[in-house]
């Protein structure tokens, strides 16, 4: 009798984990939406999941989407104007002829956009204005600096609430102040941008090396659009740090920002929102609603209260140990089933459990940084994915691990030993 009443539960563990396996490897070299979606529509069918539930799981990712979008249309808006061009020649002059000056400068950028914009943002906004640069510097290889994107987007996304929707989820209602986050994650996210940084260098070392970064890049200038799109990109980070510190939603004010960017842009152009609409990716909206249907089928088979109920027990007899394996678990965990279910499944753990600040803490770094390690790991990773391939570049998923492999660990490392030292 307990074997036929485990067997709907194996039923969905089984067709998520080879959802999620379809995501990873992309058999047939399908996109990873059509796995997700596929995943989920087999639960509805198959009568493991309510049509009902699977719909709630579809809207409770709302937020997500307005987010994805209003950012998505900034970005569009913002290479048509030319902003992602103007900003690669001042990129280029500011390098200097030197390929590693460059590589820095990318990654300094890139830190600054994941903390005040997040994760998502830098890879969808960032990436296309890293590889303009690397064209208009004339670089044969432009891997090295399209990785930096990938990676750091990942390791500065716990610098503030904001860096990464994940943190919203994973604290929940209740998020410390602004001041404790600081106090809490500032060490934490120094050290792990920083062994980022110096992983990623190592490795690419030998190609950097051997490119050649122009110096008489042509200048070029920004047209007013493009201006406008730029400061309406700005001001939505002004939006989205006020929208946190007032513990709202981000979604909804990056969505109203977004949208009223691109209408002003083609107000002031008079035409161009076929052109706009048609080249959004949107492709990720029906990827991020499979995961969230895939993750509340997940949800009814118990998971949830075994996973708090062991996290409650766990911290109860060692905080600090606790913290150190759920926080490499999590780690770990974000790149089988991507970090926004494991992010929601694990917020939801912490919730329950009532866990001690610093074992939620480690937990959201595992959420955040772990990912990593693959190149479905997050979101982030896989909005970057899809923007270079949109240039005509690509990393297959094998090759992005064996770099994971090197970058991730250390810096989550260092990342939890900073924490459990504040």
């Amino acid at each position: 009798m307990g074997a036929l009443t485990l067997t709907p539960n194996l039923a969905t563990w089984v067709i998520a984990g080879l959802a999620t396996l379809g995501v990873i490897l992309r058999p047939f070299s399908w996109p990873e939406a059509i796995w997700a979606v596929l995943g989920a529509g087999a639960l509805v069918a198959l009568g493991l999941l309510a049509p009902a539930t699977a719909w709630e799981g579809v809207l409770k990712g709302t937020d997500v989407y307005l987010f994805l979008v209003g950012m998505m249309l900034m970005s569009e808006v913002a290479r048509k104007e030319g902003l992602f061009d103007w900003l690669a020649a001042h990129a280029v002059s500011a390098a200097k002829g030197s390929a590693t000056r460059l590589f820095l400068l990318v990654y300094v950028v890139g830190t600054v956009v994941t903390v005040f914009l997040s994760n998502d943002a830098c890879a969808v906004v960032l990436t296309p204005a890293v590889f303009a640069a690397t064209k208009a510097a004339g670089v044969e290889k432009p891997l090295p600096y399209l990785l930096v994107c990938a990676f750091i987007a990942n390791a500065a996304s716990f610098v503030l609430p904001i860096s990464n929707p994940a943190n919203l989820v994973v604290f929940a209602e209740h998020m410390p102040p602004l001041t404790r986050w600081l106090g809490l994650f500032a060490l934490p996210s120094a050290l792990a941008i920083v062994a980022t940084y110096a992983v990623l260098r190592l490795t690419q070392a030998r190609t950097l090396r051997s490119q050649t970064v122009a110096t008489d890049v042509p200048a070029v200038r920004l047209s007013r659009t493009g201006l406008v799109a730029g400061l309406g990109i700005v001001a939505t980070g002004g939006v989205l740090i006020a929208a946190s510190a007032l513990g709202l939603d981000l979604g909804l004010p990056t969505f109203v920002a977004g949208l009223l960017t691109t209408l002003v842009v083609l107000l002031m152009r008079r035409g161009g929102l076929v052109e706009v609409a048609r080249d959004v990716s949107w492709s990720v909206l029906p990827l991020v609603a499979g995961l969230f249907v895939l993750v509340e089928a997940l949800e009814k088979t118990g998971v949830l209260r075994m996973l708090a109920d062991a996290l409650k027990a766990a911290a109860g007899v060692d905080p600090a140990g606790t913290a150190w394996g759920a926080g490499g678990l999590v780690a770990v965990l974000c790149n089988l089933v991507n970090n926004l279910p494991a992010g929601l499944i694990a917020g939801a753990a912490v919730q329950t459990a009532h866990v001690p600040e610093k074992v939620a803490g480690a937990i959201l770094i595992g959420v955040d940084l772990g990912p990593n390690l693959s190149v479905t790991g997050s979101l982030a990773t896989i909005l970057w994915l899809t923007a270079i391939r949109r240039e005509g570049q690509d990393v297959g998923a094998f090759a992005f691990l064996k770099l994971g492999l090197l970058v991730m660990p250390p810096a989550l490392a260092l990342a939890l030993a900073g924490l459990l030292l504040v």
